[in-house]
């Protein structure tokens, strides 16, 4: 489940840690369990979690105006916050992350202190969250005047102790295999491909992935919340984002000023990230249709067929065409999965994705390769993507345990395929490391609400592919006094930065006031594109 940029590998790209014993005397010493095992843990990365937030209130940061290829132009500021990469340790080895800021647009007495974001992922830079600020986007206008826009590069993210999983050229190469498998000898090949990829992240960043959980980010949050001198967090979470909201809130409810979520990842320690994945594959197969409806009706301009029917029938033309002979010799089935799952994603692809789609119909295939295909010369934008890949990954794999079984794995996709054939397998693939997944996984947080939680702002889509709208029915549940605003109808991923005067008055007046409405909302959907 990726949640930011619907950048995929369609196919997937160690040795484990040694387990140390001890001897014990017979009716001497009892062995501890394995919860309290569990809990002594969680106990020292508590400890260790609050000596790194003092230290780091001590230290403050050290604003500089940014570096100038980091591509964040004055008033920007760029400054690094010092945290333990093991929170048992936390005078251990230490990792540097990477933050940044605009102030508050407004007055002194305007100001409430700093809102921090986190775009999603697992593996998505906060980075660019102040530049809403100096492109003056409309929709955070009032925000802006009360709050600091403060943006981090999560751990192994970016500039934050980046990790690595393959070499990132080998890794954007095209084309990939057709993620759907033809033979069992396909299948083998992506289970090999799997393997390698999760035995390249041990031997890669085998040190880091130990550490790579949502926990240490929600603990890294914290460290940054008090190097910033603020007394409670402001925090909005988008896809990914809110599962760091849902463990923050579960940790840390005392914390907790302002929160909103955006998109949920469900929270269940039953869906994180197996389960997850499953739903994501039925969402986005809905999604597809939502898109291939509108350009039936729209085909006096794309000219792709009547009917939803008729629009399959020319992707399932191209995707064959594809796997033939890879357009442009780069884009086979995996890198046009690649591109066209834009439209589910985002409604504002819609109109770029179904015009390289027509393009292409009308005899333009250079559109297609230019929109589809690697860019082999971008070595930092390849580099950018490779990191993205190996920390979605590293996350999810150590966050929870995920099955070994390759039956059921396979069981479980080819059930889902005939049905949702859309995402299916690519998705399946994507994930398939966390089978043989080198390191210990751990249990996920068991996320509810905690003494002094404030009102949580939950914003979901009805028809959201990438974080199907039970996930955030899930966290509202779970979180009491939260508020849930539903966008009916609607599938856009990412609700709180698309124009709806129903979500964003609410979104202002929460972040402005602290006050959310006596029950939960429905709005309307915001507008479909027109091309």
């Amino acid at each position: 489940m990726r949640g930011t940029t619907p950048t995929r590998r369609a196919a997937a790209l160690g040795s484990a840690g040694a387990l140390v014993t001890a001897t014990l005397i017979a009716g001497a010493v009892a062995a501890p369990s394995a919860s309290a095992d569990a809990r002594h843990g969680k106990d020292r990365e508590t400890r260790g979690a609050t000596i790194a937030a003092a230290r780091a209130a001590k230290a403050g940061i050290d604003w500089q105006d940014c570096a100038a290829d980091w591509g964040l132009e004055k008033p920007i500021q760029c400054g690094w916050v010092t945290v333990p990469l093991d929170y048992a340790k936390p005078y251990g080895k230490q990792i540097k992350l990477a933050v940044d800021r605009i102030g508050n647009t407004g007055t002194k007495e305007e100001r409430q202190g700093a809102l921090i974001y986190n775009p999603g992922g697992p593996g998505g830079s906060g980075l660019r969250f102040p530049r809403r600020v100096t492109t003056k986007n409309p929709l955070w206008t009032n925000v802006s005047k009360a709050y600091d826009f403060v943006g981090f590069d999560p751990r192994g993210v970016g500039h934050s102790a980046p990790i690595s999983c393959a070499d990132p050229q080998e890794f954007v190469k095209a084309p990939k295999p057709d993620p759907v498998p033809d033979s069992e000898a396909d299948k083998r090949a992506q289970r090999k491909s799997a393997r390698e990829y999760a035995e390249g992240c041990y031997e890669r960043s085998g040190e880091m992935l130990p550490h790579m959980t949502t926990p240490n980010t929600v603990r890294d949050l914290d460290v940054i919340r008090a190097a910033l001198g603020e007394k409670k967090l402001n925090f909005l979470g988008v896809s990914y984002g809110t599962y760091i909201a849902a463990v923050y809130g579960t940790l840390y409810p005392g914390h907790v000023r302002r929160m909103i979520a955006d998109s949920v990842v469900n929270p269940s320690r039953e869906k994180i990230w197996y389960e997850a994945n499953l739903d994501q594959d039925v969402a986005f197969e809905m999604r597809w249709n939502d898109w291939q409806d509108w350009v039936a009706k729209n085909d006096a301009v794309f000219h792709l067929g009547t009917t939803r029917a008729q629009v399959q029938a020319k992707w399932l033309e191209l995707r064959a065409t594809a796997k033939k002979n890879p357009i442009g010799g780069l884009v086979g089935p995996a890198e046009l999965i690649g591109f066209f799952q834009g439209a589910p994603y985002y409604d504002s692809s819609w109109i770029p994705v179904a015009t390289v789609f027509s393009k292409y119909f009308a005899g333009d295939t250079q559109a297609l390769v230019d929109a589809a295909a690697p860019d082999l010369t971008d070595t930092a934008g390849n580099a950018a993507s490779e990191n993205g890949n190996a920390v979605y990954t590293a996350v999810e794999c150590t966050d929870a345990k995920w099955p070994t079984s390759w039956k059921k794995w396979d069981r479980d996709n080819t059930r889902l395929h005939k049905n949702y054939p859309f995402l299916t397998w690519a998705n399946a693939w994507m994930n398939l490391p966390c089978a043989t997944w080198p390191v210990k996984q751990q249990t996920p947080v068991n996320v509810k609400s905690g003494k002094g939680l404030p009102p949580v702002l939950i914003v979901q889509a009805e028809r959201d592919a990438a974080t199907p709208y039970e996930g955030g029915v899930e966290l509202h549940k779970r979180f009491k006094g939260s508020r849930l605003i539903t966008e009916k109808g609607a599938g856009s991923h990412g609700v709180t930065g698309l124009v709806n005067p129903c979500v964003n008055e609410r979104v202002d007046s929460y972040l402005l006031t602290g006050k959310v409405d006596a029950a939960d909302v429905t709005c309307a959907a915001h507008a479909t594109p027109k091309p």
